[in-house]
C-alpha cells in the first residue's frame, strides 16, 4: 500500500503522461501496483495495523495539557509523570513530544511571492458570540485568500468537518471565479491524518481524491510555521478585527449574507497594505489564469455525508431528524445540504428533500413515509407481563352468598 507522498506522486506522474513502467521505476514499486491504482475508481483503502498499547497512553491527557501550557522539556515532563505512576522511559516520551516542540529561536523568513493563479491559502477561524439569554455559542469561519490578488472568501459554518470543508471549497472557487494551481494548508485532520516515519504526510484520502478531481495540488506548510501561510493567517485576523466586532445577525444565513456584503464593499475594496492595490482590481487580472471548475458530477458526491436510516424511518443530521421512505430503514444514505433544502440520496437518486429544521430535535416527514410497513411493523414494546398467575375460581350457588350477607 502506498503511503505518504508516494501516492500523490503517482497521480502526478500519471497526469503528466508518464508510462506505467517509468512510474514503477521512479517509485520503486511493481507495475501491477501502479495498474491497481490507475484502475481504481477512487483511492484504495489502506489497511492499518492495530496500534500497540504504550505505557504512555494513560498519561497522554496530562502530557497534552502540559504541552498546551508551553512545557515541552522532556526532563520536566518525565519527573512530573513519575509522580503520577508512570513507569516508562524517556525515549517514548521524546518521540511523542517531538512533533509538538516549537523552534526555540525565531528564524529569518523570506517572503515568497506567487504568480497570478498559482496559489490560494486556506484556514479555519473559530468565532464566539453571546446570545441575549447569556449563552455563549461558536461558529467556524472558512477563509480562502488568493495569494497574488489577496482577494478573500469567507463562509461561516457550524461544523469544521470534512464534508463542510469540501463544500466551502466549491463555494469559494465559484465566488473567486476558478481554481488555482495549488492550495496551501496547515496540518489539520481534514487534510492530513498524520506523518509517517520519514515525516511524509499521510493524506486524508477523501480530501486527496477531491483535490485530484478538481485539479489543484494540495500543499502543506511546515508544522508550527503559521508564517508559511501568512496571507490567510492575516485574512483570519482581518475578519476577526474588521468584520466580526460589528456583525449583528439573526441566524447563520443572515451572518453569511452580511459577510458577503462586507467582502464586496470593504475587504476587496480596500487598498491592501502589501500590494498597494485594490484586491478587486487584481482579481480581475487573476481570474483568466484560474482553472475552470470541473463539471458538477465530478465533485457533487464529495459534498454528501453518509448516514444510516433508523428503524423509525428518520435520518439524524445537525441535531434534527429527517424522514425517508420506510423501505430504506437500516440502509446507508447520503445527506447533502443545499442553500435552502436538505437532500437525501441513495443509489444515485434523491429519495427525500426537506427544508431545514427550525428547532433542535424537530422531526420532518415525507408523504407516505410509512406506507407498506404498518402490517409488518413490530410492536413498540413487548406485552406487559401479568402480575399474578391464572387462578382457578370455585363456582358456588348464589344461595351461599345470600346466607353470608344475611
Amino acid at each position: 500500500m502506498l503511503r505518504g507522498g508516494n501516492l500523490k506522486t503517482l497521480y502526478e506522474l500519471r497526469g503528466e503522461g508518464t508510462s506505467i513502467r517509468q512510474i514503477a521505476v521512479t517509485l520503486g514499486i511493481s507495475r501491477n501496483t501502479v495498474r491497481k491504482y490507475m484502475r481504481a475508481s477512487g483511492i484504495p483503502e489502506r489497511k492499518r495495523p492495530p496500534k500497540r498499547p504504550s505505557k504512555l497512553d494513560p498519561y497522554l491527557e496530562f502530557v497534552n495539557r502540559r504541552l498546551g501550557e508551553g512545557i515541552d522539556n522532556c526532563a520536566i515532563l518525565l519527573r512530573e509523570l513519575h509522580t503520577r505512576g508512570y513507569t516508562g522511559g524517556m525515549t517514548i516520551l521524546k518521540e511523542y513530544v517531538k512533533p509538538f516542540r516549537r523552534p526555540k529561536q525565531p528564524k529569518v523568513t523570506m517572503r515568497f511571492e506567487t504568480a497570478p493563479g498559482e496559489q490560494a491559502q486556506v484556514d479555519w477561524g473559530l468565532f464566539r458570540y453571546t446570545t441575549p439569554d447569556g449563552r455563549t455559542h461558536s461558529v467556524w469561519a472558512f477563509v480562502m485568500v488568493l495569494s497574488w490578488s489577496r482577494a478573500i472568501y469567507v463562509e461561516f459554518v457550524e461544523r469544521a468537518d470534512l464534508a463542510t470543508f469540501l463544500r466551502c471549497h466549491i463555494h469559494a472557487f465559484e465566488a473567486l471565479g476558478g481554481v488555482p494551481l495549488r492550495c496551501l494548508y496547515d496540518n489539520a485532520k481534514v487534510v492530513v491524518q498524520a506523518r509517517d516515519e520519514q515525516g511524509q504526510p499521510i493524506w486524508n484520502e477523501r480530501f486527496l481524491d477531491f483535490s485530484l478531481r478538481l485539479g489543484f495540488d494540495a500543499r502543506l506548510c511546515h508544522p508550527y510555521r503559521p508564517q508559511t501561510k501568512g496571507r490567510v493567517e492575516s485574512g483570519v485576523k482581518y475578519v476577526r478585527g474588521n468584520f466580526w466586532p460589528t456583525a449583528e445577525f439573526t441566524d447563520l444565513d443572515d451572518l453569511n449574507q452580511k459577510a458577503r456584503a462586507w467582502i464586496i464593499g470593504v475587504a476587496n475594496e480596500r487598498i491592501h497594505g502589501t500590494t498597494g492595490e485594490l484586491p478587486r482590481l487584481r482579481l480581475l487580472s487573476e481570474r483568466p489564469t484560474l482553472q475552470a471548475l470541473p463539471p458538477a458530477d465530478r465533485w457533487q458526491p464529495f459534498l454528501r455525508e453518509s448516514r444510516q436510516v433508523q428503524r423509525d424511518g428518520f435520518v439524524r443530521w445537525a441535531g434534527a431528524w429527517y424522514g425517508v421512505p420506510a423501505s430504506y430503514v437500516g440502509r446507508d444514505v447520503q445527506v447533502q445540504p443545499k442553500d435552502a433544502t436538505l437532500e437525501i440520496w441513495a443509489d444515485g437518486t434523491i429519495i427525500a428533500m426537506h427544508p431545514y429544521a427550525v428547532r433542535p430535535r424537530q422531526r420532518l416527514t415525507v408523504p407516505g413515509q410509512w406506507t407498506g410497513i404498518a402490517a409488518d411493523a413490530k410492536p413498540a414494546r413487548e406485552p406487559i407481563a401479568k402480575c399474578v398467575p391464572d387462578l382457578e375460581v370455585e363456582q358456588r350457588p348464589l344461595a351461599v352468598y345470600g346466607g353470608v350477607t344475611g
